[in-house]
């Protein structure tokens, strides 16, 4: 009976410390960024993060804008009002975007 729980008394353990460590992965995660559109510019118009962070652009005007970057690494589609794009950073450096309708729209994503 001793042996029994035993067991029982290492699985609980073993089941708090896998818990744990899901934890501890999920906070490791970086976190998600927002970008706003609105009034023909991008805010915050530049922004550091972490490699591995994800950034969502939502078009808070009433007029469709793009998000592109300059050397071709994301594109969004055309987004309408209240639409959102997100693009995952998986490797450092700095990526310019701008808007393609709107040209003179203009961001910088620093990832580090």
């Amino acid at each position: 009976m001793k042996r029994h729980h035993m067991g029982t008394a290492a699985g609980i353990v073993l089941f708090v410390a896998l818990c744990a460590g899901l934890t501890a992965a999920e906070q490791s995660k970086p976190p998600a960024t927002e970008v706003k559109i609105d009034n023909f510019s991008f805010s915050p118009a530049e922004l550091r993060v972490p490699v591995g962070a994800t950034i969502t652009w939502t078009n808070r005007d009433d007029i469709p804008h793009t998000v592109v970057s300059t050397d071709k690494v994301f594109k969004s589609k055309v987004l309408d009002t209240d639409e959102k794009y997100s693009f995952t950073f998986g490797t450092a450096g700095t990526y310019t975007y701008f808007c393609s309708i709107h040209p003179k729209m203009t961001g910088k994503v620093i990832v580090q």
